[in-house]
């Protein structure tokens, strides 16, 4: 689900038990080094926005932040809430499940518009 776009990146929520967006780049560069320096700053203050809303909002014990774009080799970053009773916890989400567990969050709706709101005041 997208809920972000601008002409530089793109916000979608990954469908998952916990919170996770990725943001990809317009402009689809193989690595973070590809990119202009514009960009990788402008990435890194809206992984700082996402990653302090998260904290803020969700709560969660820690938070993931990644880029490994094997499979999809382009520049996108993973933002994850993570909490002791998810799935994965401690491991990454990617692994082998260590539980079965049903986390009991809050609705993801007001959290995406804040998002969106501090989004569109970040000079570009």
């Amino acid at each position: 689900m997208l809920i972000f776009e601008n002409n530089l990146i793109k916000i979608e929520k990954e469908d998952a038990v916990i919170p996770w967006l990725k943001i990809f780049t317009q402009t689809p560069y193989k690595e973070l080094s590809d990119c202009p320096n514009t960009l990788r700053l402008y990435l890194y203050e809206v992984t700082h926005i996402i990653e302090k809303e998260m904290l803020n909002y969700y709560q969660p014990d820690k938070i993931n932040i990644a880029s490994f774009a094997n499979i999809l080799p382009r520049v996108h970053i993973h933002v994850q809430a993570r909490f002791k009773q998810d799935p994965w916890f401690p491991n990454p989400t990617w692994g082998e499940l260590q539980r079965q567990s049903q986390l009991n969050l809050a609705d993801f709706d007001p959290f995406s518009k804040t998002i969106q709101q501090q989004l569109k005041l970040l000079s570009i």
